[in-house]
């Protein structure tokens, strides 16, 4: 088995196809297909099989996935090694992150970055749904990614580096009832008319455990990702939506309040995702410790 064979069915694994592969890493699909091709003669067990126009892989494919992963750390190993010996430079990382996360982290990480002595960072803002976050990892160092209570854990194929978890609130305007009290019940909630994020984004659930523990289905009239434009909305409608304690910034929307929940532990894990081998570089592990420090403010 080469190194590069089994890249190539590990990224196929990651991300999804054999044109993907070859864009990812530079080559034809000819090339990529070749050294699938060449791993599978040295296996008994087929590694891929069609799924539909795709190419996809089998359990002992995706067995040998997670091997290559052990594979990578060792070689990163021994790449860090030699920097460290050379005067390893430090280099740039590279973090996206979910949309309130980058709002609240990115700033004060450009500002903690900025003096020689560390990484230079590169960043990147995605709105994806739960399931995507972990592809990110193939395109980007870390990866601040979220996760509701309850929700399917991060595949093994990442390592997961928790940062903090979130309460999620309910935002109401300050002449809104709602407003007068220090915690609400889901029972409080029945009839309000609710701003939701769209379907397949992890707050939709949270909303849904809401309207159940109240007996109730959510009257959601608007539908946006974006919480400041949410909160705009909320500021001028008088609906209610949920939003999360620390990275919401209300600045901009004086108007609007957040008030907890009465039934506590409704909220998202903030976590940081890399590829294994990824953590194993000095200013990867900086940037995240740095990561911590500004959440840690958060919270404050």
């Amino acid at each position: 088995m080469e190194l590069g064979q089994l890249r190539a069915l590990r990224e196929l694994g990651d991300r999804g196809s054999i044109a993907a592969v070859a864009a990812a890493l530079y080559v034809t699909p000819s090339s990529v297909s070749q050294q699938i091709s060449a791993l599978q003669r040295h296996s008994a067990a087929p590694l891929t099989f069609r799924d539909g126009r795709r190419t996809a892989l089998t359990d002992a494919g995706r067995a040998l996935a997670l091997a290559a992963i052990d594979v990578e750390v060792a070689l990163e190993r021994a790449r860090h090694a030699v920097e460290l010996f050379q005067g390893d430079p430090l280099g740039t990382v590279s973090v996206a992150a979910f949309h309130s996360a980058g709002l609240a982290i990115f700033g004060p990480l450009v500002a903690g970055c900025a003096s020689p002595e560390r990484p230079d960072v590169r960043l990147s803002d995605f709105d994806v749904a739960q399931e995507d976050f972990p592809l990110l990892t193939a395109d980007h160092d870390l990866v601040l990614a979220h996760r509701l209570v309850g929700s399917p854990s991060w595949p093994g194929s990442v390592r997961v580096e928790p940062i903090l978890f979130e309460p999620l609130d309910i935002a109401v305007r300050r002449d809104h009832p709602l407003a007068m009290k220090a915690a609400i019940e889901p029972a409080d909630l029945l009839d309000e008319a609710w701003v939701a994020v769209h379907e397949g984004f992890p707050l939709k659930q949270a909303l849904s455990v809401i309207a159940g523990i109240g007996g109730s289905e959510a009257r959601i009239l608007h539908r946006i990702n974006e919480f400041s434009v949410a909160a705009s909305v909320v500021e001028a409608s008088g609906c209610v939506a949920l939003m999360p304690r620390y990275t919401t910034d209300l600045r901009e929307h004086p108007g609007v309040v957040l008030r907890p929940l009465a039934h506590p532990g409704l909220g998202r894990h903030i976590d940081c995702l890399a590829r294994p081998e990824t953590l194993e570089r000095s200013n990867a592990t900086a940037v995240l410790s740095q990561i911590r420090i500004i959440a840690g403010t958060l919270i404050r």
